[in-house]
């Protein structure tokens, strides 16, 4: 398999990247998750950096698959798991960093594996150099830590509300008529590739299981394998599912006209703005 690329192209309309209906467009909604995140830690560490203080490290952040939306055409190419490496973030001085004071709770999102998104605390490249005791745990870093989180609650209250509602809206389909005839036919589809399960969530579990206890050498022909058969015996199901999203955005934003409306306006400058304060790139995954 060929390794993931990274895009910086943004949807010509924001509605794409918070509200996606196709999977295609969830690799905007990827990468803004992962913004936020970044912008979390990047403006912890560079509050401990002032603070001559250490931040705990973290797991570097990953871009995590919408299974709720598949992007069929990036599980064909890269497998279940396999995404693009996300960038590390250039450090900024911390005369750059603002401290906005609003706080809210995190964006719901559909997705095989959770992770906060708005992640609060410093990752591996992000421990601050000083001249401090090495400590993580002390009241300077956990300052610093919650100047992280309010930095990236600050920007994803602007759209986290709306993206909720539409999540909310999408869960509709699953008792969709159309959705389970087309779902129907997922496991004749899948034994004809050797993946005998009953339905999605049968799959998702095998695939799991078998991707947990494959040797490193075979990882990769089993999340070939398990892409190529899953795209394929999907792509029915998405025909009939990315249409009715698109009937469903079509009336949310008729519903929520005045929201729609200010995300269009605020969302793009926001992110423009934190990226030049923390040194940050808005990026995405791409076939």
């Amino acid at each position: 398999m060929s390794a993931a690329r990274l895009s910086t192209a943004l949807p010509d309309d924001p509605v794409r990247m918070v509200l996606p209906a196709t999977g295609r467009e969830t690799r905007w909604t990827q990468g803004l998750d992962v913004f936020v995140r970044q912008q979390a830690r990047a403006a912890a560490t560079s509050c401990a950096r002032k603070h001559q203080t250490n931040l705990p490290p973290q797991a570097p952040l990953t871009f995590i698959r919408y299974y709720e939306l598949p992007d069929l055409d990036f599980v064909a190419r890269h497998g279940m798991s396999e995404s693009a490496a996300v960038p590390a973030a250039a450090p900024q001085p911390a005369a750059s960093v603002s401290r906005p004071t609003t706080t809210g709770a995190g964006a719901r999102r559909e997705s095989q594996s959770e992770q906060d998104i708005a992640g609060g605390t410093g990752n591996r490249q992000g421990n601050a150099a000083g001249d401090g005791d090495g400590s993580s745990d002390t009241p300077a870093a956990r300052r610093c830590l919650a100047e992280g989180t309010e930095a990236a609650a600050a920007l994803r209250n602007t759209y986290a509300a709306l993206q909720g509602k539409w999540f909310d809206t999408l869960v509709s389909l699953r008792r969709d008529a159309a959705v389970l005839r087309a779902l129907g036919t997922l496991p004749d589809c899948l034994s004809r590739h050797g993946i005998r399960v009953r339905d999605e969530n049968g799959f998702f579990a095998l695939a799991d299981a078998q991707q947990q206890t494959a040797a490193p050498d075979e990882l990769p022909a089993v999340e070939h394998k398990l892409g190529s058969a899953y795209a394929e015996c999907m792509r029915p199901v998405e025909t009939v599912r990315e249409a009715a999203r698109l009937r469903l955005r079509a009336r949310f934003l008729a519903q929520h006209d005045d929201a729609v409306r200010t995300l269009r306006k605020t969302l793009y400058p926001r992110l423009h703005r934190a990226a030049k304060e923390l040194g940050l790139r808005l990026v995405f995954p791409a076939p």
